[in-house]
C-alpha cells in the first residue's frame, strides 16, 4: 500500500480484518482493484469504501444492478437471503452471518458471506446446525411462500455432501455407526467399484436423506418461530439491498452465542460507517441460466 495515495481515514488493522484467507499477490490485487476504483470516480486519493468495494468485487464478482429481476424474484431472493440469516443467527453452531445482499453479483441473484469459526475438529451438532443453516433459504421459501425454487441448487449441493460425509466418512449414521469408507491414501481414487455392497449403499442413501430431512425441518420450524424478524429483515433487505450484522442483533438482539471475532468486527462497525464487511464464506443463490450454463 505504500506506493499508493491512501486517504486517513483508512485503517489498515481494520482491513486485514476484512480479508482473512488472502494471500500477498489476494492483497496486491485489491489494492490495485481500490486504485481503479478510486480512479473511475476521479478521487485524488483512495477511500476506505473503495477498498470495501473492491473486496466485494474479487469475492462476489461484478455488481450487475442493471440485470432485471422481477418484482417477485426479488421477493424471493430476499425471503431466501434472509432465512440463511435469521437461522445462522439463530443457531448455537452455525457460522454467523455477517453481510448479505441481494444485488446481483456475475450469474448470482443474492450473497452471503459468513463468518466460520476456526476449529481443527468439528462435532456432529456443528455439522448439523451448519446444514440446518444452509436449508434455511429453502425452508424460508416454503415457509413464506408455500412453494419452492430453483434457487437452492448450491445448498443443496452442500448439505447432500455434508451428510453423505457424516454417514460414509465420519461414521455418524445411526445404523452404520463408526464405519468409514473414506480411502486416504487415494488408491481407489479412480475404480469403479465401491468399498461396500449394494445393500449398505441403500442404507447410506436412506441415512443421508433421513438426516437432511432433519435438518430442514429443524430449519422450518425454528423461523416459524421467528417467523415475524424474518419478515423485518427480508423487508429491510428489499429497501437497502445490502444488510449487515448489526441489523440481524437489531431485530433479534444480541446472538447468544458469542464469537470473538464477530463481535470484534461489530465493535469496528461502531466506529465506522454502515458499509463495514468481514467476507469470508460465500453462498450463492443460483439462476437458472447458470445451472443450463
Amino acid at each position: 500500500m505504500r506506493p499508493l495515495k491512501v486517504s486517513t481515514e483508512v485503517n489498515i488493522d481494520f482491513l486485514s480484518k476484512q480479508t482473512p484467507g488472502f494471500s500477498g499477490a489476494d492483497i496486491a490485487n485489491l489494492c490495485n482493484e481500490a486504485a481503479l476504483i478510486a480512479a473511475r470516480t476521479e478521487k485524488k486519493q483512495i477511500e476506505k469504501q473503495d477498498f470495501l468495494d473492491a473486496i466485494d468485487r474479487i469475492i462476489g464478482g461484478l455488481e450487475k444492478k442493471n440485470k432485471i429481476i422481477s418484482i417477485d424474484e426479488k421477493r424471493t431472493v430476499a425471503f431466501h437471503e434472509a432465512g440463511h440469516a435469521t437461522t445462522s443467527w439463530l443457531l448455537e453452531y452455525a457460522n454467523p452471518l455477517v453481510k448479505v445482499t441481494i444485488i446481483p453479483r456475475g450469474k448470482a441473484l443474492g450473497a452471503a458471506w459468513y463468518l466460520p469459526e476456526e476449529r481443527q475438529i468439528t462435532t456432529m451438532e456443528q455439522i448439523l446446525d451448519e446444514m440446518c443453516a444452509t436449508l434455511g433459504g429453502r425452508a424460508s421459501e416454503e415457509l413464506i411462500f408455500g412453494k419452492i425454487s430453483t434457487g437452492a441448487l448450491n445448498d443443496l449441493e452442500r448439505v447432500t455432501k455434508q451428510a453423505y460425509a457424516m454417514v460414509a466418512y465420519y461414521g455418524m449414521g445411526k445404523s452404520l455407526k463408526n464405519i468409514s469408507y473414506y480411502d486416504s491414501s487415494g488408491q481407489n481414487e479412480y475404480g469403479f467399484t465401491k468399498p461396500y455392497s449394494e445393500k449398505t449403499a441403500e442404507e447410506i442413501d436412506k441415512e443421508v436423506s433421513i438426516i437432511i430431512e432433519l435438518a430442514y425441518h429443524k430449519s422450518k420450524e425454528l423461523l416459524t418461530q421467528h417467523k415475524e424478524g424474518l419478515v423485518k429483515l427480508a423487508e429491510l433487505l428489499l429497501e437497502r439491498e445490502v444488510i449487515f450484522s448489526e441489523d440481524l442483533e437489531a431485530v433479534f438482539g444480541k446472538r447468544a452465542f458469542g464469537n470473538a471475532t464477530l463481535e470484534n468486527i461489530m465493535s469496528s462497525k461502531k466506529e465506522t460507517p454502515n458499509n463495514v464487511v468481514d467476507l469470508v464464506e460465500e453462498e450463492n443463490i443460483i439462476t437458472d441460466e447458470s445451472v443450463k450454463g
